[in-house]
């Protein structure tokens, strides 16, 4: 892996059309290039500061700083006390129904939830025009951080109709789960994906910088016999997540 890295570093340094004189944005092209190319994978640790610097023969400084470019742009990423790593994307089909918890599990990631509110209150006219619901109805919310692993990935807000989960303290990962428990799991959804940029709240749970690239999506979940029995409003890190949806002519 050093030796790809070295080797692409001495070639953008040879090459006259690179047009970067900055030693510290040649060594972020150099790991940007390496890492298009495949030689090192995701989930692969980078080499250390001083290893890079020895190697390079540049000094720690600038190693940091184009590693620090590359942690803002989302193709690295740090974790304290491991070192650094080559961030992994999780491609997420538009075309299954399925909850997060089960996609991390498919992926080998292990899923948890930070919750910030499990309570259950009269719902609000959105959330009444959002599920169909009558004034006065009440409903269970969920309002958490959900991790991969140690990372965070996604915030949600999630409401439920009381009258299906009447008690949404027993929500520990997978809302779904518990909803299939109760005879009430979603058989078909609406999602609305959004760009935007996650603001200095979001961004603080999130782990990325105040006006990273992020993705809102809102879904209503129905069941069987049309009732909707989830509206959740979700902000996922956009430097983690791909949203694929396959496509079919008429």
């Amino acid at each position: 892996m050093e030796t790809a890295l070295a080797r692409e570093y001495r070639r953008i340094c040879r090459d006259p059309s690179s047009h970067q004189p900055l030693a510290y944005l040649r060594l972020r092209s150099a790991i940007r290039n390496v890492v298009e190319q495949r030689a090192i994978e995701p989930g692969q640790a980078l080499p250390s500061e001083r290893d890079l610097s020895q190697a390079l023969k540049l000094s720690r400084v600038t190693v940091r700083k184009a590693i620090a470019g590359l942690v803002e742009e989302g193709l690295l990423t740090q974790r304290h006390g491991a070192g650094t790593f080559i961030a992994e994307r999780i491609v997420k089909p538009m075309s299954r129904l399925s909850s997060f918890t089960e996609d991390l599990r498919d992926r080998g990631l292990h899923p948890r939830s930070e919750f910030f509110e499990r309570s259950v209150g009269e719902v609000t006219p959105e959330e009444a025009m959002a599920m169909n619901l009558s004034p006065g109805t009440l409903v269970a919310r969920l309002h958490r951080v959900r991790y991969g692993q140690d990372e965070p990935l996604a915030i949600e807000r999630s409401v439920v109709p009381a009258s299906v989960l009447p008690d949404p303290t027993v929500v520990r990962d997978s809302l779904y789960e518990v909803l299939e428990s109760l005879g009430c799991r979603p058989r078909r959804a609406l999602q609305r994906l959004r760009a935007v940029s996650l603001g200095v709240q979001h961004a603080r749970q999130l782990h990325v910088a105040t006006g990273s690239a992020g993705l809102n999506i809102e879904r209503r979940s129905f069941l069987d016999d049309g009732r909707v029995v989830e509206f959740t409003c979700s902000w996922y890190r956009g430097d983690i997540y791909d949203f694929v949806a396959e496509l079919h002519a008429d």
